[in-house]
């Protein structure tokens, strides 16, 4: 039976102009359904790679422009008609004639300008003709985001090369902007549809897992939960429970953060606590209300309070968090929040549209941009940008109390070159929490951070490899004055082994070079470069060895060296090339290099390894 499209995308948009006539006037009603029609007119010979009619997408972005961002009428005007100037005959004059200037400016944000010769890529010159538009405007960001959402949404009618291109820039660009303008819910579903392309074994593997998961403590979970909505109920307090478990992409992330699998992830969710702002008290009051009258019952885990009410994130996420320890002896996370809290926490720049408000979003925002506006590089201005959007910061502060925001995983060095670039340039040693320390030292969430200089120190090369922020990089990279430049068959960073999940780009000698799909010089690359991509068939040679590196943990016993060396060595007769071992309180934690030929082999290793008696976890490591 063929689709009946026509009042498919009909009953769409009937839906979107119903729920828009609430907030908006007959007047704006009637030019939103006369830019539905124009749109549709404009896209009628047109299709999807779906081989559904265009108009299905812009409408949908509209709709997600209305419903999910909420915002007014122009905006979604200039989503049905975001394709229009660049896929049709029709002009921006033609939109300014029918819908007026600000339709107009919005829809010329959103059009790629076709050139014959581009200053760095297609790809980064489109990047900047975005960026460049929030110094008038930060709704036409938003409306690409709903864009870049919508096309990843249906991103599986596309060629896996294609896919991949798409999946590189929204990790790389789109998922990190939407973390500035604290659409979080927007950056947490773009992240994970870039996973699921880039990765799809890898996803649907955890994907599975956290299903699994769910089941199985539901229960215990339903129970904890009842418990906090009722010892708040006898206290007066109107609030609700949440239960948000992370998904794949995050969970993924803490994996390889922590070098651990699945089965020893912590807070694979966490329970939001949501209070109504009607409330007699301040938001502040009462989240401390809720955390007293639980942490009355619930025993609190000591140093796990942090308050974001305070000292909001930079993105503007604002909660107050503690992990409680329930009745089974596990640690719950929450997030004590208001509905305002949660709201804004989900719209971001676009929660309070005041004046004001968005003015300060801007000036937020553009002061990122002003700090790299100098780069005449391409890819290292897209690296200065995207590495300012950080996903995750944390505050610290100077001695006299001054604030300063790095991103999560900073050093003591990205602090001294955020004070000032010749405090950075000298830094020779730290003292954090009044503390002697390196100034290699990893940042924590509150730290008093004060930094010792001499004139005779000087960056070093290894300097690179303890520092985050853009600021930091570029200083020392210009210091050092030059770049080592190696050709790789592959990736020295993520060493790919046959039988991974692997993508190829040419390089402009010839020379291909194998990356893991999630890989992050690989999105990069494929969000910037992404004509390079080339598929490639990396197969095991029964010739060619790979060296890697594993992590053991098990507990201590008599022989266990051995038998771990046996089963290398005499059981799978594979070549051993170092081994670290440490043991304190009967626990053993063994470090082994070795060849094999393909992840495949790797994996039977592990898998014998981790059948030895006594052993509990086995890790793949990098070798640095």
């Amino acid at each position: 039976m063929e689709t009946n499209y026509a009042a498919l995308i009909q009953a769409s948009a009937d839906e979107l102009f119903q729920k828009m006539s609430s907030k908006e006037d007959e007047q704006d009603i009637a030019r939103l359904r006369a830019a539905f029609e124009f749109a549709r007119e404009a896209h009628s010979p047109q299709k999807r790679k779906s081989g559904e009619p265009y108009i299905i997408h812009p409408v949908s972005v509209a709709r997600i422009v209305a419903e999910e961002l909420e915002l007014g009428a122009d905006p979604v005007i200039a989503a049905f008609l975001h394709d229009v100037v660049e896929d049709t005959p029709y002009t921006i004059e033609d939109i300014r004639d029918r819908f007026g200037d600000e339709v107009a400016f919005l829809v010329g944000v959103l059009t790629k300008k076709k050139q014959d010769k581009y200053v760095h890529s297609k790809q980064v010159d489109n990047f900047r003709q975005i960026l460049a538009s929030m110094q008038y405007d930060v709704r036409a960001l938003l409306i690409k985001l709903a864009d870049r959402l919508h096309n990843m949404r249906t991103l599986s009618s596309m060629k896996p090369d294609k896919q991949m291109k798409i999946a590189g820039e929204t990790d790389y660009f789109y998922a990190p902007l939407a973390n500035r303008l604290g659409l979080y819910h927007v950056k947490t579903e773009l992240e994970n549809l870039s996973f699921r392309y880039r990765c799809p074994r890898e996803y649907a593997l955890l994907e599975k897992l956290l299903a699994e998961e769910f089941e199985a403590e539901y229960l215990h979970i339903k129970a904890f939960t009842s418990k906090i909505e009722s010892l708040l109920a006898e206290k007066g307090i109107t609030a609700y429970t949440e239960v948000r478990y992370r998904k794949p992409y995050s969970i993924w992330m803490k994996m390889h953060a922590k070098g651990c699998d699945f089965a020893h992830v912590d807070t694979k969710y966490y329970v939001r606590v949501i209070y109504r702002n009607e409330e007699p008290w301040s938001e502040k009051d009462t989240s401390l209300r809720i955390y007293s009258v639980l942490t009355d019952v619930f025993k609190e885990r000591p140093g796990s309070v942090s308050n974001y009410i305070d000292a909001p994130k930079e993105n503007g996420y604002q909660s107050f968090q503690v992990k409680l320890l329930n009745d089974k002896g596990k640690w719950e996370e929450l997030h004590i929040s208001s509905e305002r809290m949660v709201r804004n926490g989900r719209l971001g720049c676009a929660a309070e549209r005041t004046d004001e408000n968005i003015q300060a979003w801007l000036n937020k925002f553009n002061d990122i941009l002003k700090e790299v506006a100098d780069q005449e590089e391409g890819l290292d201005f897209m690296d200065g940008v995207t590495s300012s959007f950080y996903y995750d910061d944390i505050m610290v502060f100077t001695p006299k109390g001054r604030g300063i925001i790095l991103p999560k995983g900073a050093t003591a060095l990205d602090f001294a070159f955020e004070i000032h670039s010749r405090i950075g340039e000298h830094a020779h040693y730290a003292r954090i929490n009044g503390k002697l320390c390196s100034v290699k030292t990893v940042l924590h969430r509150g730290d008093c951070v004060e930094i010792g200089t001499d004139e005779n120190t000087e960056p070093q090369p290894d300097w690179l490899d303890h520092v985050l922020t853009y600021k930091a990089r570029k200083f020392i990279s210009s210091h050092l004055s030059h770049r080592t430049v190696s050709v790789y068959m592959r990736c020295p960073n993520c060493h790919p082994l046959p039988g991974d999940e692997v993508i190829g780009f040419k390089n402009a000698d010839g020379s291909i070079q194998v990356h893991k799909r999630n890989c992050q010089t690989a999105i990069r690359l494929a969000s910037q470069a992404g004509d390079s991509i080339v598929a490639v068939s990396f197969d095991e040679n029964p010739t060619c060895f790979y060296p890697v590196r594993i992590s053991v943990r098990a507990i201590d016993r008599y022989h266990l060296l051995s038998d771990l060396v046996d089963c290398i060595t005499e059981k799978l007769k594979l070549s051993m090339i170092g081994l670290k071992t440490e043991t304190a309180d009967n626990i053993g934690i063994c470090t082994i290099d070795f060849a094999v030929h393909s992840m495949n082999e790797l994996q039977t290793a592990m898998d014998s390894i981790g059948a030895i008696p006594g052993v509990d976890e086995v890790q793949r490591i990098d070798i640095e």
